[in-house]
């Protein structure tokens, strides 16, 4: 079996003082607005679509303030794609009503599950898929997502965005490899850790990132959805 290459680089979360300051968004904060927005993207990324229901869990300083703070709004904003400021960004539980989604928002009185006070848990889902993430926001609009479930597999991550996931079956699998360690030397990425995971015939990478990828880096990396599902978050 073929094994990616792995370039190991410090894992650093703020890469600038306007990581800490927070991006231009639809406030109020960003943290619990621009950093729960984050989340909904990344579930938007994973699931590809649109889903036909969305349940969000939260826990301690999010089931607190969720409502005050635009929590609701703005996760669900994610996860119809759009960005941080998007002026729909307050209008988008509206919006997803209107296209059929049903939401529910539920706050949970115990611990953070992941040991955060700004935890939320997101599940969504329609007749053929679904996605969960549980995610925390840890300033300046930066997130960390801790745990992932796609398409039969379970994944309990540590590192910092950004991440690949790529799912595949047995028939592509050596190409893939093949083709991701071209594509990394490439572009010269480097990585800090690959896990990979095999189940009933299915195979998934979860590929750790020492850097931010430029888009030409993506566009690149975007390339081998024709050999596998190449999910960026």
């Amino acid at each position: 079996m073929n094994a990616l290459d792995i370039k190991e680089k410090k894992d650093v979360i703020y890469k600038s003082c306007f990581d800490i300051i927070g991006p231009i968004m639809i406030g109020p904060s960003s943290s619990h607005t621009a950093g729960a927005l984050a989340m909904g993207l990344v579930a938007n990324k994973l699931f590809k679509g649109l889903p036909k229901r969305v349940v969000v869990k939260y826990y301690e300083s999010f089931a607190e303030t969720h409502k005050g703070h635009g929590t609701d709004f703005a996760i669900i904003a994610g996860v119809l794609g759009f960005e941080a400021d998007d002026i729909r960004v307050p209008n988008a539980i509206k919006m997803a009503e209107s296209k059929g989604i049903n939401i529910v928002f539920l706050k949970e009185s115990g611990n953070s599950p992941v040991g955060h006070p700004n935890t939320a848990d997101i599940y969504l889902e329609d007749d053929t898929q679904y996605v969960r993430i549980v995610c925390i926001s840890i300033g300046g609009g930066l997130i960390k997502v801790k745990h992932i479930e796609i398409d039969g597999f379970s994944l309990n991550l540590e590192g910092s965005l950004p991440m690949m996931i790529t799912l595949s079956n047995k028939d592509n699998k050596d190409y893939l490899e093949f083709e991701l360690n071209r594509t990394f030397k490439k572009c010269n990425i480097h990585i800090n850790n690959v896990i990979n995971l095999e189940k009933n015939g299915k195979y998934l990478y979860q590929v750790d990132f020492g850097s931010r990828l430029s888009n030409d880096t993506k566009k690149e990396l975007e390339k081998l959805n024709d050999i596998a599902n190449i999910i960026i978050i």
